[in-house]
């Protein structure tokens, strides 16, 4: 029996299959042969090698438990025909991938980052093709966006529907658990990728890779990464960054493993665009008068599950004065790997219509989108896809000359909003100290003028202050009459 996911044939052995282990639910050997077909399908699938869970025959474990939770995923209809196309059960997997996280509060985290930021990343970036990277790269979630966008934009880029493309995927998980789920979520759905586990920083698995695009939400904050282990290493060409704090090395790794026309999209804690602690300050300075630094966002709060700490987009680039090249490029020969194949009909390199682009060395883009979002349950904050088209336009917009509305196709050119976004130059960051919060430079969000004359205005805001205040003396006399009636007369 073959099972199709998406683009990818995954052979299942006759062991392993559905009816085989439904029709033995309720016989008290129903775990090991769970773990038999776990082991059949990985006998099978080399993609699946060493993934697969195989402890199912656990005496801890109730067989009985296991046989009704067989039965009862046999009478769950996972969608009709045009459903199963549109991927239900990659979709069904993110659905328990968020709800752990949310359960497990800061430690679900490491598995999850929550959709609407990784599509926003996704939508900014733009990784049509060439060699995506992530080196904390969780659960995968990274990398099937990727791939969705490129076939969501497959007839919707200005190419007529006729350009393909070809990504190459290298991901990097220290944690065993979580490389885990990174191989079942992009084997379910049929994307390939070379996903390695190991501690990015001490063991990197990918040394001579320079990316096209990099993707990324490193933990925030972290002190235990044996920083001090790695003084001299040669990633930190912009500063040490300190031992007790993680947040630079990452940035920092992420530029060694840029391309020279490469861009990285990442997240990182607030704390990043300010903080002078420990040399970080100097090391953004360094990064910024390198001006690899091309757009900031500030986010709302409450958008992730594992921390409540306010969260930012650092947005690196190597080449600020031009787009990366579309037409006819092709991944070039990248160390341990092969491209991961897709689909025709895929956007973004052959038969591309190439974009101007906006010369922007010397300028970063300042985006505070802390007012967006809405609230999807009564704890967390999701950016909805209005928000995310906002975003990802006024960036294009700023980046490009030529760019069009995806709804109306209309030409969008870039403009400041006062309260949203701004294209600063770098003086002015340094009359900031080189400080990157958005908040600094998008200043106030305009009001809108209701017409009235400024003389009218003060005589009646006048009118309606000392009406307050005679409002404010007639309850202060009450409350004193009312003290002194109580015997409280304040001698």
């Amino acid at each position: 029996m073959a099972l199709c996911c998406r683009d990818a044939i995954f052979w299942v052995p006759p062991e392993a299959r559905w009816p085989h282990l439904k029709a033995q639910a309720k016989q008290p050997g129903i775990g090991q042969l769970v773990d038999d077909a776990m082991a059949g399908i990985e006998r099978d699938n080399p993609a699946l090698k060493g993934v697969l869970p195989k402890d199912y025959a656990r005496p801890a474990l109730d067989k009985a438990r296991l046989g009704q939770l067989i039965d009862l995923i046999s009478n769950i209809r996972v969608g009709d025909e045009a459903s199963r196309a549109k991927d239900v059960l990659g979709r069904v997997y993110e659905y328990f991938l968020s709800q752990f996280a949310g359960a497990e509060g800061k430690k679900g985290g490491e598995f999850y980052t929550p959709r609407c930021v990784v599509k926003l990343l996704v939508e900014m970036i733009e990784p049509y093709h060439g060699r995506v990277y992530d080196p904390c790269c969780g659960s995968s979630g990274m990398f099937v966006q990727s791939v969705e966008f490129i076939r969501a934009h497959s007839n919707g880029n200005g190419n007529g529907g006729r350009a393909r493309a070809d990504i190459s995927i290298y991901g990097q998980e220290s944690n065993y658990t979580t490389w885990r789920l990174a191989q079942m979520n992009l084997a379910i759905r049929g994307i390939d990728g070379q996903i390695a586990q190991g501690d990015t920083f001490h063991n990197d698995r990918f040394p001579d890779l320079k990316a096209d695009f990099i993707l990324a939400n490193p933990p925030f904050n972290i002190s235990d990464w044996g920083g001090e282990r790695l003084r001299d290493d040669p990633r930190w060409r912009y500063g040490t960054p300190p031992a007790g704090n993680a947040n630079f090395g990452w940035v920092q790794h992420m530029v060694h493993h840029l391309a020279p026309a490469g861009v990285a999209g990442f997240v990182l804690a607030n704390g990043s665009m300010s903080s002078n602690q420990s040399g970080e300050g100097e090391i953004r300075k360094a990064l910024v008068e390198a001006d690899l630094v091309d757009c900031m966002i500030a986010l709302p709060g409450q958008l992730f599950y594992s921390t409540q700490i306010p969260a930012c987009l650092w947005f690196l680039r190597r080449d600020k004065s031009k787009l990366p090249s579309l037409a006819g490029r092709r991944p070039t020969e990248v160390p341990k790997g092969r491209p991961t194949e897709v689909p025709k009909g895929g956007a973004g390199s052959e038969g591309s219509a190439p974009r101007a682009a906006t010369d922007r060395r010397g300028q970063v883009l300042f985006i505070d989108a802390r007012k967006l979002g809405r609230m999807a349950d009564r704890t967390h904050r999701e950016l909805t896809d209005e928000d995310i088209r906002k975003i990802a336009d006024t960036y294009h917009a700023w980046r490009s000359t030529s760019r069009h509305s995806r709804e109306s196709g209309n030409p969008v050119s870039y403009e400041d909003i006062p309260g949203y976004c701004k294209s600063a130059a770098l003086e002015d960051i340094r009359k900031h100290g080189h400080v990157l919060t958005p908040g600094r430079y998008v200043g106030a969000e305009a009001q809108e003028d209701d017409g009235e004359p400024f003389e009218e205005k003060m005589q009646r805001l006048a009118a309606q202050l000392r009406e307050q205040q005679a409002e404010a003396a007639r309850l202060d006399a009450a409350i004193a009459a009312n003290l002194t009636a109580l015997g409280f007369t304040g001698d």
